[in-house]
């Protein structure tokens, strides 16, 4: 990984992509390797929002790597409320030696990543979720092996989540088809962005409002319908996503071998019914798992 900062996956080759999903396997293979790796190295959480997963996640991968970590909730700091986002990364840069920030504004992300002297890594923004991206994508791998030729098709809101799978595709050779209600589609500049990377890569992706696309896919994921700072529009919502939920009778459409993945948490019985989330073709506790070791991969690139 060349890149002094992880803000986006489509930031990276595809080269780096395989580097660090190779490096998360080994990593999951053999964890006591790497014991070590991040001694005397400190992350901080900059979170404006709550969280499980990133959070549990990040400080466990910091933990196995010999490192330390410092969690600070909204509270703590008030970016751009009581201290801007430039003087917290400018303090910030003085003492520890990355930032992980989950925000609400993607300008937030890249604003610590500009006035910052120290790696930032982009644990979620509105726009992009670029860590989930690499978990799902070596979970592909390991359910599907080569995804060369292979579908992944993503129903629901076109959020951070689908735009993160779509810059990702075409760095490790997956057709990506995103599914929404009409007017729910993902930004039409990360749709172009992802375009212009699939055809270099000779994949495509593909936005549309036709549950048809989820025929023979080889991966069907799901997101729930309002994301955190979206609750106000969560009853309008819920009526025009339910026709878009992943019960079993649409889960059948894709392949009979097909997976199921979820980035959680799962609003059951909205986006997805318990028959799917729970089936033993579901693979979401795999994504949860990856997430640690997806991140320590990174980690490890950007500090060593």
């Amino acid at each position: 990984m060349n890149q002094t900062d992880y803000i986006s996956i489509g930031d990276l080759s595809t080269e780096e992509v395989a580097e660090v999903l190779d490096l998360a396997a080994e990593m999951k293979a053999d964890a006591s390797r790497f014991r070590g790796a991040m001694e005397g190295k400190t992350l901080v959480l900059l979170f404006e929002k709550p969280s499980l997963r990133t959070r549990v996640t990040f400080q466990v991968a910091m933990t196995k790597l010999s490192g330390a970590s410092i969690y600070m909730a909204p509270s703590d700091v008030g970016l751009g409320k009581r201290e801007s986002t430039a003087d917290v990364a400018r303090n910030l840069e003085r003492w520890i030696d990355v930032i992980a920030a989950r925000t609400f504004a993607h300008a937030t992300v890249t604003d610590l990543a500009d006035f910052a002297n120290v790696p930032v890594i982009n644990a979620l923004s509105d726009r992009l979720h670029p860590c989930q991206a690499l978990a799902d994508y070596l979970t592909l791998k390991e359910h599907l092996g080569d995804l060369s030729g292979k579908r992944l098709c993503y129903i629901g809101d076109g959020n951070n989540v689908a735009h993160s799978l779509l810059l990702g595709g075409p760095k490790v050779g997956i057709d990506v088809t995103v599914v929404t209600p009409e007017g729910f589609e993902p930004l039409g500049e990360v749709m172009d962005a992802a375009k212009m990377a699939a055809a270099d890569a000779g994949t495509k992706v593909e936005a549309t409002t036709s549950l048809d696309a989820v025929d023979g896919a080889d991966a069907v994921y799901t997101d729930v319908w309002a994301s955190m700072g979206q609750e106000g529009e969560a009853a309008a919502r819920k009526k025009l996503f339910e026709p878009y939920r992943v019960d079993e009778a649409l889960f059948s459409q894709a392949a009979p071998d097909a997976i199921f993945l979820h980035c959680l948490p799962a609003h059951r019985g909205d986006e997805v019914t318990d028959a799917v989330l729970d089936c033993d073709r579901s693979a979401v506790l795999d994504q949860a798992e990856n997430r640690m070791h997806t991140e320590k991969a990174v980690l490890v690139r950007l500090l060593t």
